[in-house]
Order: structure tokens, then sequence, then C-alpha cells
């Protein structure tokens, strides 16, 4: 197994993101590896936690990685968060990412939960993405 690729991984999905126009159109800069301190804005986008898997072969070492990506929002009804979730989906499903270690085998939409969270308005959007990766 190989977790090695893990942090290079992140990397690229974070640039990826950060600079898809679409999704900025949406959520504007708000595309978070780690949340600000401070007051967040009405609609953002963080990079949330991942599962690693071993998909070692006999040609070399390899990982699939469950990442899940978040679409949060403060505004009524899932609309516009939902907007948002298709956006990050749209830049991830087989995007041509490139990794300072290792490279992508395949990465897909796996699955997706909505829900409020607490008794507010507060609403968010869990996108899980199953990336196989290969360390060679």
């Amino acid at each position: 197994m190989s977790y090695g690729v893990s942090a290079a991984l992140q990397a690229a999905v974070f640039q990826h993101l950060s600079n898809d126009a679409p999704l900025a159109a949406i959520v504007g800069t708000h595309v978070y590896d780690a949340l600000p301190a401070g007051t967040l804005p009405s609609l953002y986008v963080t990079l949330g936690p991942e599962v690693v898997k071993d998909q070692s072969g006999k040609t070399g070492a390899g990982a699939l990685h469950e990442a899940t990506i978040s679409v949060v929002t403060d505004v009524a009804g899932f609309a516009q968060a939902k907007s948002a979730a298709a956006a990050v989906s749209d830049a991830l499903v087989d995007a041509d990412l490139t990794l300072t270690r290792g490279q992508i085998v395949a990465l897909n939409f796996y699955k997706a939960t909505a829900a409020r969270v607490g008794t507010g308005d507060m609403r968010q959007i869990n996108l899980v993405f199953r990336i196989h990766v290969a360390d060679d």
C-alpha cells in the first residue's frame, strides 16, 4: 500500500477547484483546504475527510481514496448549494490533474448526501469521489 500520494492528490484537487471558472462563478474564491478564522461566507466549498484503501498490485503501489468535498451554505433551500455541488462534480470527474507524486488512474463521483445542519438554515452537501492513484 502507499499513502504517499495523499498530499500531492489533496494539493492538486484544491488547486483544480480553486481555478475552476464555473465553480468560481458560484462560490467566488471561497474554496478552502482549511476553514479561515472569522466569519465564513454564505456559500463555500471545503475539502473534507478521506478514507484510503490499498490498491497495490503486481505492477506497483497504489491506493483508492474516497475523498469528501463539502458545499456549505446558510442560504435557505438547497438550490444554490446544489448548483455549487454540480460545479464541483463537473470540475473533478475525469479531471486531468497533475500530481507532484504518483498519478491518477481514475477519478469518479461515488455518492453525495445533502442535509440540514443543526436547527437553522445551514445546509451541507457532502460529495464523495473515488480516486484511484498509482505510486510508481
